[in-house]
């Protein structure tokens, strides 16, 4: 798949996850498989720019090219101003956020909410698409709700408004993340327009991930909530789909230099106090894959400092390596 002139590895995509999808999160997707990863929403109202917390998901100093810098908000300037300043900042492709379901973005009419207000969505595109010489990409839900889903509209209107791609989750903004998610709105879209089209939407394994693309048509499939506490998905869903086979399970320490590498890369760039707060999550996200871990679980999340959680990670993990011995 391309965008512009990139030129993905594979047909994966890390989704943009607020609180999840930071700089070190995308960097360990990518060297674990994923052929592009999308930032962290990033608001375009000029008085949050400069927050520590706008300013770190403005970061991507040392990423696998493409950069890509997702931007929310509902007002054409703004935005078409928060493209510029993120393209000038490094971002080599901007995507625009009307999929995020959450109150309080919706609450600003904002995200998904913007679905219902088609001229709207139409001047907003257009206005990024002209202030910046980068792909611009889009990012959608099948509509505000199942009695009103448009995304096949707003398809057609974003690929006349000179958007080069186009991911859609396959849910309405009311459904949230509950039930299933359908398929058939993507494949209409996939039909109907030329840019590449990623389907997103609890792809959580190899088989699904296949059954997805065959479902579709779409030119990639987005990975999300799948990929927390288990980014090497993406080297499993590549593998499966190049050999139709399934690749091993990762063992117990390459599981743990994968999460001590993650805690390290968390720990510098947010520093120990947040690094270590932000860590928690994601040793939770992990055990939840691993036996026995129920326990532990409730001790390593009180830590206090980088040095107390790495030393019970690696003595869990050591734990792990003389029951597999054992067994």
């Amino acid at each position: 798949m391309r965008i512009g002139p990139y030129s993905l590895r594979n047909k994966l995509v890390l989704a943009p996850m607020a609180g999840v999808t930071d700089r070190p999160f995308r960097q360990l997707c990518k060297a674990l498989g994923a052929g592009m990863a999308v930032s962290e929403m990033v608001t375009s109202r000029p008085e949050l720019r400069d927050s520590l917390k706008s300013r770190r998901r403005r970061d991507h100093e040392g990423e696998v090219e493409p950069r890509i810098v997702q931007i929310v908000g509902a007002e054409p300037a703004a935005m078409a101003q928060a493209a510029r300043e993120n393209v000038a900042e490094g971002a080599q492709v901007i995507d625009i956020n009307m999929g995020c379901p959450a109150k309080k973005v919706c609450n600003k009419a904002a995200g998904s909410a913007l679905l219902q207000d088609e001229p709207l969505v139409r001047e907003i595109l257009e206005a990024v698409v002209g202030a910046v010489d980068v792909p611009v990409t889009l990012k959608i839900r099948t509509g505000v709700d199942r009695e009103h889903k448009n995304a096949l509209a707003i398809a057609r209107l974003a690929e006349a408004s000179g958007i080069q791609a186009l991911a859609v989750h396959g849910r309405t903004r009311a459904d949230l993340y509950k039930g299933e998610a359908e398929y058939e709105t993507i494949r209409a879209i996939k039909a109907e327009v030329r840019i590449p089209v990623m389907a997103n939407g609890d792809v959580d394994s190899p088989e699904k991930a296949l059954a997805v693309l065959e479902a579709t048509g779409a030119d990639a499939v987005m990975v999300g909530r799948a990929a927390q506490g288990r980014p090497w998905i993406f080297r499993e869903i590549e593998h499966f789909l190049a050999t139709g086979k399934h690749l091993a399970a990762p063992a117990p320490d390459e599981v743990a230099r994968i999460m001590l590498g993650h805690l390290e890369n968390l720990y510098s760039f947010y520093g120990e106090f947040s690094g270590v707060r932000v860590a928690r999550k994601h040793i939770s996200w992990y055990l939840k894959t691993l036996p026995g871990a129920a326990g532990f679980r409730e001790r390593v999340l009180r830590a206090e400092t980088a040095l107390e959680q790495q030393a019970l990670v690696r003595g869990f993990f050591a734990d792990q390596d003389i029951r597999e011995l054992a067994a």
